[in-house]
């Protein structure tokens, strides 16, 4: 889809008429969805963010701005929606645990409470350092990096096509690949890549 279609997609889509959403959908549900999977690194969150994301385009089509590029745009709201979808659930697990540290220690006592998150903190941390998941070793890449690797072995896209959908050189492409995978060796991931 070029820059024309999109706004006349766009366009479509402030006077009401759902075709515009749905042709954007059929050319672009894939690029967010590798977009948000990226930042969220879990099949199901990046789905539901997906779908919401495609409900935020449509009540927000007439604060689209022609002429600025609209790979560039989809893919900012993307990439806010998944770290504000990360933020949102990270304050409730805080919550969640400071409820349940409330229950198990004294109430009125809130150094105890302290203690107790700290201890759970550094049981967390200690089973963490001994088995790196995947997704942890992927967090120890750069972003262009972590973003090739998921369109290459995710996406299951050509070097050629990661070139076109970043909008860089090939060379830089397959050179980054190759430095994600080698930081992805001494992770203790040989296979698979």
């Amino acid at each position: 889809m070029n820059e024309q279609q999109f706004e006349n997609a766009v366009a479509r889509m402030v006077q009401g008429d759902k075709t515009g959403l749905k042709e954007i959908y059929l050319n672009y549900a894939g690029y967010i969805y590798r977009i948000i999977y990226e930042v969220l690194q879990n099949k199901e969150n990046a789905e539901d963010v997906t779908s919401e994301f495609f409900i935020r385009l449509w009540d927000k089509a007439e604060q689209f701005k022609p002429g600025n590029g609209h790979k560039g745009y989809l893919a900012v709201i993307a990439r806010n929606m998944a770290v504000d979808f990360l933020r949102k659930h990270k304050k409730e697990e805080l919550s969640a645990l400071l409820q349940d540290l409330g229950q198990e220690g004294e109430e009125d006592n809130k150094g105890s409470i302290i203690k107790l998150a700290e201890d759970k903190t550094n049981q967390v941390e200690e089973q963490v350092i001994g088995s790196m998941t995947i997704s942890q070793a992927l967090e120890l890449l750069k972003p262009s990096e972590r973003q090739i690797i998921s369109l290459k072995v995710l996406g299951e896209m050509t070097f050629k096509e990661i070139a076109a959908a970043m909008e860089i050189p090939m060379g830089t492409v397959t050179w980054k690949y190759q430095n994600a995978i080698k930081k992805l060796r001494r992770c203790g991931y040989e296979q698979g890549f």
